[in-house]
């Protein structure tokens, strides 16, 4: 029977890894091994076997396997042999233990032919597209198979903040793609009605046998079907007890799909299309002009565009509590890319099974699906870049009721309104005025948000940090390398005096923008780091302080800080490193405990003074504290110590970025890192100004949107 748990009573696997035991396992990975905290490599492994102490146990139990770089080389579904030492995993996990091996993984055997086939054919699909753009390479993968390995990190976050997410996954709409496709092909050859559904299956199992028979997989091909079953003119009744019915299933053969966000929003989606696709899709064809419903070819332009409004307003609850925030480009950003969703995935589908017999013809007819997945991530890039473009809302359980709520009273209400602003213009308009007034002041356009503690200011390729000190005065930690954009963050903040600018370090992108800061306000002191170079800066710097009579001092671990409100430890520097850039190993690190929250300000030190500061952080946790804020170091570099996140027992962290910069930052290792360990990551190339914000609950982050004009202002601005 299979062992489904995360107690010791989960079966053999689960006392050994209760105890600690060593033991040899026979498994088989479900997953494709992905690379987290390099070299350490995760898989995901159905263990069939485990011996120890003389007994042999068959089980079919989950375990996480946490190896070496030797681990990326084992294949999905290969049968393995290794020597592990099990832990008992953390409640709630889907896996029973945790294994680290304790010797070199053996592979017995491939997965069989047929799945070496599916590889085979993912290997040529890969090699077809390789010379496509980096955004057309990653999505055309993602959007066929839901291999994701390639897209590149900034158009991930894109998607995200556009709710244009699901496309870059095997989902429902993929399937749905996939067997209309086939279809309509059956149509073409003349194939009779009743082989048609046959033909169906047969795509359909070939189609998750490619993208591969995980959960996810298995789930997008059940609510595929339920959707076109629920879309189709014949069985439109069908829809709703379908779809029951294929949860019931779903949740039978993997109970834990009941905790996947991605089940959730996948049956609400299928939900929403099967109860207001085609309601809302007449009415909207109503109301179109008749100049385009009388074309045969735009008559069904009101279900296009009913599908992306009726999915968002169904999942928008069930996503507020990932980001915090409801898209109000979503819809837009959806319907948009929606022409180009099917060209992508059928003719990707094509270059896939064209791969395997001429991988050069197929490298040409890649470029077919190349140029929507082109058009896809423009859109998704575009939107993420308008103002306002998602509303701040909150991330707990009662902010995802509420706006279920809202939602519901909305489409209650919305009827009533249509029929009022026809009979009754100034109902509709004041009505209009009434909600608009009580929303915009603090969700669209206040800034500050009430509460902020610290502000991450969008000053390029750089960093700029403001502390709220209370009463209009802040702590300023570094200055970005521009002046103005240093004043327009402070200005913004309603900031008018300064009690103290820290700057970490000495390069240009964390000090240029001092004058901005001096010449614009009131400043108490300077204090700097130890570490004087480049000198050239660092002599800039004291003519500047000179010149407005500010008073300079050096700052060394071990320092206390008392700034109004706030409190502030100094970590670093002790010493100078003579090892890596030896500025940004001198960079100050500081602790801030501000408003109830902890901070971590790690300036751009590397891994050798990251491993100083965790030395120290280990000798003193009572002056450590907790750390909810983690202002990530050298603007997201891979040049890191992961220790460091060890000591952050909070979930948010801050990178401050250009746009467009050329050295890479962030690095998609870094993401690969902070994701893996659940942080919630914030970036000012992508977002703008990021507010952390103190609430009743702990922190909490807010972000201010640049207009378009001033993103492309800070594209290209280079620091050091």
């Amino acid at each position: 029977p299979r062992v489904v748990g995360t107690r010791p009573g989960g079966g053999p696997t689960g006392a050994a890894g209760a105890v600690g035991a060593v033991g040899a396992v026979g498994a088989a990975p479900v997953d494709d091994p992905v690379r987290r905290r390099p070299p350490m490599v995760f898989t995901r492994v159905d263990v069939g076997e485990v011996s120890g102490r003389g007994a042999v146990s068959r089980v079919s139990t989950p375990v996480l396997v946490v190896g070496g770089p030797e681990w990326a080389g084992v294949g999905w579904h290969d049968t393995i042999e290794l020597t592990a030492r099990l832990r008992l995993a953390d409640p709630g996990d889907d896996v029973v233990a945790v294994a680290s091996p304790t010797g070199p993984v053996r592979i017995l055997a491939g997965p069989g032919p047929f799945f070496e086939a599916a590889d085979a054919v993912r290997a040529d699909f890969r090699a077809a597209t390789d010379h496509l753009p980096a955004d057309a390479r990653g999505l055309v993968p993602a959007l066929v198979i839901g291999d994701t390995s390639r897209n590149p990190p900034d158009l991930t976050d894109a998607m995200l903040v556009t709710g244009m997410s699901h496309l870059s996954a095997v989902s429902g709409s993929n399937v749905t793609l996939v067997l209309a496709a086939g279809m309509g092909l059956c149509g073409v050859l003349g194939i009779g009605r009743r082989a048609r559904p046959w033909v169906a299956l047969a795509v359909l199992v070939a189609f998750v046998v490619l993208a591969r028979p995980e959960p996810s997989v298995v789930r997008a091909a059940v609510m595929g079907c339920v959707g076109l079953i629920g879309l189709g003119t014949a069985r439109r009744q069908a829809g709703i007890p379908a779809l029951s019915g294929a949860i019931t299933v779903l949740l039978v053969w993997d109970p834990w799909l009941s905790r996947s966000y991605g089940f959730a929003l996948s049956s609400v989606a299928t939900l929403g299309l099967l109860l207001f696709a085609q309601p809302w899709g007449r009415a909207i064809t109503r109301r179109l002009p008749p100049r385009l419903t009388r074309h045969r070819r735009l008559d069904g332009l009101g279900t296009v565009l009913a599908v992306p409004l009726a999915a968002q307003v169904v999942c928008a609850p069930v996503v507020v509590p990932l980001q915090g925030s409801v898209s109000v480009v979503a819809v837009l950003a959806n319907l948009l890319a929606a022409p180009l969703v099917a060209p992508t995935t059928i003719v990707g589908v094509a270059v896939a099974l064209a791969s395997v017999l001429w991988v050069t013809g197929a490298r040409a007819l890649a470029w077919g699906a190349g140029i929507p997945a082109e058009g896809i991530a423009r859109v998704a890039r575009w939107c993420a870049e308008l103002p306002y473009g998602a509303v701040a809302w909150g991330d707990s359980a009662g902010a995802a009721l509420g706006l279920a709520l809202v939602s519901v009273v909305v489409l209650l209400v919305a009827p009533w309104v249509w029929h009022r602003s026809r009979t009754a213009p100034l109902v509709a308009v004041s009505l209009a005025v009434v909600t608009v007034g009580a929303a915009a002041p603090t969700r669209l356009v206040s800034w500050p948000p009430p509460g902020w503690v610290i502000v991450a200011c969008d000053v390029g390729q750089g960093d700029g940090l403001v502390v709220n000190t209370g009463g209009g005065h802040a702590l300023v930690v570094d200055t970005g390398p521009d002046p103005p954009a240093m004043t327009r963050c402070l200005d913004a903040l309603d900031v008018v005096a300064v009690d103290a600018v820290v700057l970490t370090h000495f390069h240009a992108d964390h000090v240029r923008g001092l004058a901005g800061v001096l010449d614009s306000r009131p400043v108490a002191r300077l204090l700097t780091s130890t570490v004087r170079e480049p000198s050239s800066e660092a002599d800039q710097v004291a003519r500047l302080a000179a010149a407005a009579a500010v008073p300079v001092t050096a700052l060394r671990a071990g320092a206390t800080l008392v700034v109004r409100g706030v409190t502030a430890d100094v970590w670093w520097p002790a010493r100078e490193i003579d090892a890596g850039s030896v500025p940004n190993n001198g960079s100050v690190v500081l602790t801030l405990h501000v408003g109830g929250i902890g901070i971590l300000l790690s300036g751009d030190i590397e891994r050798e003074a990251a491993a100083e500061v965790v030395r120290a952080a280990r000798a003193d946790p009572s002056r450590w504290g907790a750390v909810d804020v983690y202002k990530v170091a050298h603007h997201g570099s891979s040049n890191r110590d992961e220790r460091l996140l060890d000591l952050v027992t909070g979930h948010i962290a801050l990178i401050s970025v250009g746009a467009g910069n050329d050295y890479g930052h962030p690095a998609p290792s870094t993401l690969s890192d902070l994701q893996g360990r659940g942080f919630e990551v914030h970036r000012t190339d992508l977002e703008g100004d990021v507010a952390v914000v103190a609430t009743g609950a702990g922190a909490r982050v807010l972000r201010r949107v640049r207009s378009r004009r001033s993103r492309r202002r800070s594209r290209g601005r280079r620091g050091t």
